[in-house]
C-alpha cells in the first residue's frame, strides 16, 4: 500500500492532524482527524450508521474541503 499525501491543516497546534491521504492502490481515502467524542454528535451518527469493531467517527475540518476534493480528482486545494 502506498498513501499519497494529499494535505495537512495548516492551522493545527500541534501540526500533525487532520490531514488527508489516497491510497494509490484502491483508490480510497485515509483520514487523520479528531475523533469525536461528543454523545449527541456520536449518536446522531450511529443511529443511521452504527460503528463496526474498529471504527471511529473523525472530524475534518470545513476549510480543508478543498484536499478532499483534491483527493477526489475534483481540482488542487483551496485551502485556508
Amino acid at each position: 500500500m502506498a498513501l499519497r499525501f494529499i494535505g495537512i491543516d495548516g492551522t493545527s497546534e500541534h501540526g500533525g492532524c487532520p490531514s488527508v491521504w489516497v491510497d494509490d492502490k484502491d483508490g480510497s481515502f485515509v483520514i487523520q482527524g479528531i475523533v469525536v467524542t461528543d454523545p449527541s454528535e456520536v449518536e446522531q451518527v450511529v443511529a443511521r450508521s452504527p460503528l463496526a469493531p474498529g471504527e471511529m467517527i473523525v472530524r475534518l475540518p470545513a476549510h480543508m474541503r478543498g484536499y478532499l476534493l483534491e483527493a477526489c480528482g475534483e481540482r488542487g486545494p483551496d485551502v485556508g
